[in-house]
């Protein structure tokens, strides 16, 4: 994370007095500076894994919210060291909860909200807004205030300013500042609300603070997979312009299938597609059911049941076009060293049986390993498309600048359509 110039250094005010402050700070104490006329961008930042963390002597801080390598590699050691699944990814909430149950009293600064990523900044939002929860529920609301430029060598040379508000606290405490904090928005610009935390905590600061008229981000891998899918259906039939982290993960997996079918001598397959597996790691199931869904539109393919696969997995009987049946099956597999976000994609299979041809395999991998288990089962006789899925490594702070560089005022008519697919695809 890149540095930005301070204008006004972080000052410490009581919440009631942010407001006016605020007002001042424009009008009188660095009117020299253009403010941008760009979007509100409020963030809720849980980094309920990174305190646990700090408070059990894990790592060091200050407390940042970010997921940096250090933290990355202290929560792995946490899985082992707890005894949980090797197949727990870093951001499974189970891992932060179980963490809660540790003893320790480590404690740090916190900067949740402090700075500006520079992929963020470069955006030149108006006004960041950082709500951030504590451990400790009880402790009363604390806000901060700061202005902020690009730094030249960022490429911020004369770009517009912003500034910046952290709200801290306790989960009450932060709930009863919603009326200040809507204050803050600037009527006239978009306002984007960034969930960055369990789709399952705090349903009703997440409603107050996302109404349809805001832009929200989420990520569909944190949380209950039926409350993720359900709040993504539920939002995008609203009409609210919804973004998903979960999803955009799988703009790797979407290209990748595209360029194996590219060859003419290839696309026809697509139209005799009989079965297709899915491998995830862990038991969160929705990214799958996402790219599956995503498959099912694409190929104008109508479901007609879903059911559970041996304790844990997935099934689902597809009808095409031609009427011909198609048979889904999503297994979550063993994993020795797992991904960061919750149920990411080990593998996918598409067989294809074009008429008059040898059918086709094709099989995309997140790695070589994970392949092996793709490729058993009467593949000898098939024509075998390999390829392994170059993951994308982009922070939580980079995707969401990509989405704030594209404007996104309505959902992603591919979201749109493989969402309520997804959800049905989930058995209650």
């Amino acid at each position: 994370m890149a540095a930005q110039l301070t204008l006004q250094a972080p000052t410490a005010l009581p919440p009631s007095e942010v407001p006016d402050y605020l007002d001042r700070l424009w009008q009188e104490g660095i009117q020299h500076s253009n403010g941008a006329a760009t979007f509100t961008l409020m963030v809720y930042e849980g980094s309920w894994l990174q305190q646990q963390l700090i408070r059990t002597g894990r790592v060091a801080g200050p407390l940042t919210g970010l997921l940096e390598p250090s933290v990355i590699a202290a929560a792995k050691q946490a899985v082992t060291d707890l005894g949980l699944p090797l197949s727990t990814a870093v951001m499974d909430q189970r891992l932060a909860w179980q963490l809660g149950q540790q003893s320790g009293e480590g404690a740090a600064e916190d900067q949740r909200g402090q700075f500006v990523d520079a992929a963020i900044s470069a955006h030149m939002p108006r006004r960041l807004v950082t709500l951030a929860p504590t451990l400790d529920a009880q402790r009363p609301l604390e806000s901060l205030v700061a202005a902020y430029c690009p730094l030249p060598e960022e490429g911020g040379g004369g770009a517009a300013c912003g500034d910046v508000v952290v709200l801290r606290g306790g989960r009450d405490a932060l709930a009863t500042s919603l009326p200040m904090v809507n204050g803050l928005i600037a009527p006239g610009l978009p306002c984007w609300v960034w969930w960055n935390s369990s789709l399952d905590e705090a349903p009703d600061l997440l409603e107050q603070l996302a109404p349809a008229q805001r832009r929200l981000v989420v990520d569909s891998s944190l949380g209950q997979p039926r409350r993720c899918i359900d709040l993504l259906v539920a939002r995008i039939a609203a009409g609210q312009a919804v973004n998903d982290l979960n999803w955009l993960r799988l703009r790797s997996w979407r290209e990748s299938l595209a360029m194996v079918f590219d060859p003419p001598a290839r696309r026809n397959a697509l139209e005799h597609v009989v079965q297709l597996d899915i491998d995830v790691e862990g038991d969160h199931p929705l990214k799958g059911l996402l790219l599956a869904a995503w498959i099912a539109d694409r190929l104008g393919w109508q479901l007609q049941e879903s059911y559970t696969v041996e304790e844990s997995g997935i099934g689902a009987a597809f009808l095409r076009p031609d009427g011909a049946a198609v048979q889904l099956r999503l297994m979550p597999v063993p994993v020795g060293s797992p991904k960061i976000h919750p149920g990411a994609l080990v593998g996918l299979r598409l067989i294809c049986a074009p008429e008059n041809r040898p059918p086709l395999c094709v099989i995309l991998c997140s790695e070589s390993g994970g392949c092996m288990r793709l490729e058993a089962g009467g593949m000898a006789s098939m024509e075998l498309a390999e390829e392994v899925v170059p993951l994308p490594n982009e922070s939580e702070e980079q995707e969401l600048a990509r989405l704030l560089s594209g404007g996104h005022d309505t959902t992603n008519p591919l979201l749109a359509a493989a969402a309520p697919i997804a959800a049905r695809l989930l058995p209650h």
